[in-house]
């Protein structure tokens, strides 16, 4: 969990006279983190007076163990909506939103989807022992909040963000609710390109870096019977390694899957340990710094290309 900021009150005299500076810059829509932002960025493309900003590195990925920066409160200071994850994402966020924008607006773009994962019991390497079960008490707490990385659940954000974009906006809101519609159902055509994966591929049993894809793999028809790190990274012992080792040869996996956000070193020494190919998926946790409108869609597609070929699906 990232530290509490204790903010001085000369910062805080500082983040008021920048807000108060930004206030003729339009409406100011700031949001947490990449898959947030992509999401709101379609919704507000073209929509006169608003601006969307992210607030954390673009290639940073899931904020495990984020701490809040100067910067990030001058941007919070000088924002008039902040759109969140949720489900416990923001855990850095705390008392320095209230210190440095008490009248922010907050939209949490999960709140009220349904079909929401715990955080399952499979094996991880370093975060079980015998008799245990694997990443349940993630730090995030009880539900899984990589909802992004499914295209079905990020459908369902994209929904919640243009609702209260439009209730917060009224003029605009015909504007946000009608390239909401659009995006949504961009979104709902990539889950059933997903979807098509359940039943089509010659081995569905995968090994994966961290918990970012339980909701991709839920819609693709996968099982995921091990993960290498529960909080991401390549931290892991040799007994971490061998445990995960017997998992594949237990199970039968088929791949082990690492992500761009992370070092791809632990990953493919298991696979080899285990006589499996190494390949990658990417939840869109981060992304460039200038990344296109449609670079979830293309990621995703990417996403379902590298199933086929290391799953063993044809064309």
């Amino acid at each position: 969990m990232g530290k509490k900021l204790s903010v001085p009150p000369a910062l805080i005299f500082l983040l008021f006279l920048t807000a108060l500076s930004t206030q003729a810059a339009g409406e100011r829509i700031l949001c947490t983190t990449f898959p947030v932002y992509q999401i709101t960025r379609n919704i507000a493309e073209g929509v006169t007076g608003l601006e969307v900003e992210l607030m954390i590195p673009a290639r940073l990925g899931c904020p495990h163990n984020y701490s809040l920066t100067p910067g990030d409160m001058r941007k919070i200071a000088g924002a008039d909506v902040l759109v969140i994850n949720g489900l416990g994402m923001e855990e850095f966020l705390g008392a320095p939103l209230e210190n440095a924008n008490p009248g922010i607006a907050v939209i949490n773009s999960s709140r009220g989807i349904g079909r929401l994962l715990g955080y399952s019991g499979r094996e991880s390497g370093e975060h079980v022992h015998e008799g245990e079960e694997g990443d349940h008490d993630h730090s995030h707490g009880g539900m899984n909040p990589h909802l992004f990385a499914s295209p079905a659940m990020a459908a369902e954000m994209v929904v919640n963000i243009a609702a209260e974009l439009a209730r917060r906006f009224p003029e605009r809101a015909d504007a946000l609710q009608e390239k909401g519609r659009r995006y949504a159902g961009e979104l709902n055509q990539l889950a059933v390109e997903l979807a098509s994966l359940a039943g089509a591929l010659a081995n569905n049993r995968i090994v994966t870096q961290h918990g970012a894809f339980d909701y991709l793999a839920r819609d693709a028809g996968l099982e995921i019977v091990a993960t290498i790190n529960a909080e991401g990274g390549d931290a892991l012992s040799a007994a971490g390694v061998i445990r995960l080792v017997r998992v594949i040869k237990e199970t039968g996996a088929g791949a082990v899957f690492t992500e761009p956000q992370y070092p791809a070193r632990i990953g493919r020494t298991i696979a080899a340990e285990a006589g499996i190919p190494a390949g990658e998926l990417d939840p869109v946790a981060g992304g460039p710094d200038s990344a296109p409108l449609d670079y979830y869609e293309t990621v995703m597609r990417k996403n379902i290309k590298v199933l086929r070929q290391y799953l063993g699906a044809g064309e």
